[in-house]
């Protein structure tokens, strides 16, 4: 059995650079097993919570990481079919803990994955855990990551880093104040497109930047109106008030749970949640971006306080800031795209179809797809005749390969908890304007609605009783 010592020590290792001086000795990798072997003493042992569609990608992602152990993962639904949707399969905490001990038992025969129904009750037993991956949907992620944070693990959280403006800060601070190593999974953050946009608006190609235009066609998780009426049962093995968690009781129905949940207020955060921090993190990072002064959803297919429409388009604007003067940021959703730009040769598709950026400046327009994919130039013309870029910024070895390094001591990662929160802030406040109904002033610094106070409640949202981020 490790004592407590043992298991500081190897904490310590991990949290310092490869080669730095351990306090306990590490047999060569030759020696072991070939170059590939990685011996027990480097390994980081990660525990997943939140084995569902996006838990077991992220699980495979791992598995590609010699350096990476799952060793224990939590989920309130022992499984559940996604064949419907995209993930295809079954998943949830069964699925994802039998694929987890076929990968790991062909190095060790007697492997075997702990699995818990509550997260909590794995972090106060599993000791050896040295970080949390957190995929669960958007309204457990600030509990979750603070519950591993105070603990002192590594964090990685899929996008949105929370559910909320307010939840982003905490989470954020609470990280930075850790010093623990944190990820958010945008991982077109990790993408070579997006330190090529960077360099392409860095280096003037396309002049100052006035305007930003990016889309996604994704929505239509939730129709109609409020609640739905009828009362199907509780799927066995489904541990419904552990799901709901921090959000006040409501009847089980499969409407929200395993999969549509983003669309529903209370648990997601609807297209721009989902997806606008994938596709405006090329200008968001590019520009520096800091706090918009207001905010605007000038289409929306706003329905009620239960269900989130599709088909909106929201408006940022900046004043001047570090990386650009004055810029106005939009964002589309579901059937909406913006104009087509003139530049752009007759036939050829605008970004890659369903998702994608314009980056409008005084000289140019660099269009992309979504995830930060293909900056370009338009029209190609302009692009061969300026080239490439001078590089300013390190490539990125892999989004679960850059938090793995940070794990044990590398540089912070491209999307960690300062930076994830902040994109999270900028996007979650168009949901905001969404409830308002109306342009809405933002004091940042402060974080503030300025001039309709009934939006406030949407930034900083109540729990129901016996949840508090504080104490988690």
């Amino acid at each position: 059995m490790k004592t407590e010592n043992s298991r500081y020590s190897r904490r310590r290792f991990l949290r310092r650079a490869a080669g730095a001086a351990a306090v306990f000795t590490v047999v060569p990798r030759y020696v072991l097993g070939g170059a590939k072997f990685v011996a027990p003493s480097e390994k980081v042992y990660i525990a997943i919570v939140g084995c569902g569609g996006q838990g077991r990608t992220n699980a495979r992602g791992l598995f590609q990481e010699a350096d990476a152990q799952i060793v224990a993962i939590a989920d309130p639904r022992d499984q559940a079919d996604y064949e419907q949707w995209y993930y295809k399969g079954v998943a949830g905490r069964l699925p994802v803990k039998a694929e987890v001990e076929k990968r790991y038992s062909r190095d060790n025969s007697q492997f075997k994955c702990k699995d818990y129904v509550d997260f909590r009750e794995l972090l106060d037993k599993e000791k050896n855990v040295d970080a949390v991956l957190c995929a669960t949907p958007d309204h457990w992620h600030a509990f979750v990551t603070l519950a591993a944070i105070r603990r002192g693990k590594h964090v990685y959280c899929e996008k949105p880093l929370t559910h909320n403006i307010a939840e982003a800060r905490a989470v954020a601070k609470a990280a930075a104040e850790a010093g623990v190593a944190t990820q958010m999974g945008n991982q077109g953050r990790s993408d070579e497109g997006n330190r090529i946009t960077c360099e392409l608006i860095w280096d003037d190609a396309i002049g100052e930047v006035r305007e930003v235009h990016a889309w996604s066609n994704t929505g239509g998780w939730a129709s109609g109106r409020g609640r739905p009426t009828d009362r199907p049962e509780v799927p066995k093995g489904f541990n419904w008030q552990l799901w709901l968690g921090p959000k006040a009781n409501r009847p089980y129905h499969p409407a929200y749970a395993p999969y549509n949940w983003r669309g529903w207020w209370e648990f997601g955060t609807g297209a721009v949640g989902d997806m606008a921090v994938h596709n405006l993190d090329p200008a968001f990072a590019a520009l520096k971006l800091g706090h918009p002064i207001s905010v605007e959803a000038v289409k929306t297919a706003f329905v009620d306080s239960e269900v989130i429409g599709d088909d909106n388009h929201m408006i940022w604007e900046f004043g001047p800031g570090e990386g650009h003067g004055p810029v106005t940021v939009h964002w589309y959703d579901g059937s909406l795209e913006p104009p087509r730009p003139a530049e752009l040769e007759p036939g050829r598709r605008m970004g890659e179809g369903s998702n994608g950026i314009l980056i409008v400046g005084t000289k140019g327009t660099i269009m992309g797809g979504g995830w930060s994919k293909s900056p370009r130039i338009i029209p190609e013309s302009k692009q061969r005749a300026y080239g490439r870029p001078p590089q300013k910024l390190p490539r990125s070895p892999g989004h679960h390969r850059d938090w793995l390094n940070a794990c044990k001591g590398g540089p912070k990662t491209c999307s960690d908890f300062s930076y994830g929160a902040r994109l999270t802030e900028f996007v979650l406040l168009g949901d905001v304007a969404v409830h308002a109904q109306t342009k809405i002033l933002w004091d940042g610094p402060n974080m503030k609605v300025t001039n309709a106070p009934e939006a406030q409640r949407f930034v900083q949202e109540p729990y129901r009783p016996g949840f508090d981020l504080a104490t988690i």
